[in-house]
């Protein structure tokens, strides 16, 4: 019924427009009414939507209960780990003082067992558990669960006796462009460090196991630079410097 009206609709108005043509437009009125008709034509052969209803909700009756479904989502952070990203070492307390059980890579990821404020990290590796410093780790992962745990107990004892330069302790080899070969060699005072470290110009260049008396590099050194090196002998007690080998390539 809704097509027929349609249809009856734009006919009469497309009938009306024709008789407004001037009288000597036969032919644009010709035209209207093939025009017309067509329209007529196409609008009783287009099919017609066909009203949706709406789903029938579902009736929940009895002891049954609608629930909304749980969704588990897996805790996106994961376990405590560390990361670093240059070579660190992992001692056995918390400063350079104490032993040095391993080290961190840069690919390494390891587990987080505690923490130690201001800034330790208690991780888990191969050998054992061991503190990193906070100033060369990167955390990840889910910290909630990580205890806080207090410092190995003070060591007791007495530090070091430092380590002495001989006469000729230090030798080296300048040449271009920029480089210089070092051979430094010390006198083993002590018998009790836990090893030795190499400072240059106050930063460490190297950690030595005890009993070490020499160690050699190659650094870039210009022609009037200089560099100066100590060695530093350590235990979990303290410290103790050599004095300063200072070295200028001409």
């Amino acid at each position: 019924m809704k097509k027929v009206v349609l249809a009856y609709l734009i006919l009469t108005g497309l009938l009306l427009s024709a008789c407004n043509f001037p009288e000597d437009s036969a032919a644009s009125q010709e035209i209207m009414m093939t025009a017309a008709a067509l329209t007529v034509d196409a609008a009783l052969k287009t099919p017609q939507a066909t009203p949706t209803l709406a789903s029938t909700p579902t009736i929940v009756t009895g002891d049954t209960q609608a629930t909304t479904p749980t969704i588990s989502t897996p805790n996106p952070s994961g376990p405590a780990m560390a990361s670093v990203g240059d070579v660190t070492n992992c001692r056995s307390g918390p400063g350079v003082n104490y032993e040095r059980i391993t080290q961190i890579l840069p690919a390494d990821q390891v587990q987080i067992v505690g923490f130690f404020p201001p800034n330790y990290w208690i991780v888990n590796t191969t050998l054992g558990q061991c503190w990193l410093s906070g100033e060369f780790t990167t955390p990840s992962g889910d910290f909630k669960a990580v205890p806080t745990v207090t410092a190995p107990p003070t060591p007791e004892g007495d530090t070091p006796e430092a380590p002495t330069f001989p006469n000729n302790g230090w030798s080296f080899f300048c040449y271009g462009p920029g480089q210089a070969d070092i051979a430094l060699t010390w006198s083993d005072k002590a018998d009790n460090e836990t090893g030795y470290r190499v400072l240059r110009n106050g930063e460490i260049a190297a950690e030595l196991p005890a009993n070490s008396t020499n160690f050699a590099e190659t650094i870039p050194l210009n022609s009037g630079q200089s560099v100066g090196y100590q060695i530093q002998a350590y235990n979990p007690i303290g410290k103790s410097n050599s004095a300063t080998a200072n070295i200028t390539c001409p």
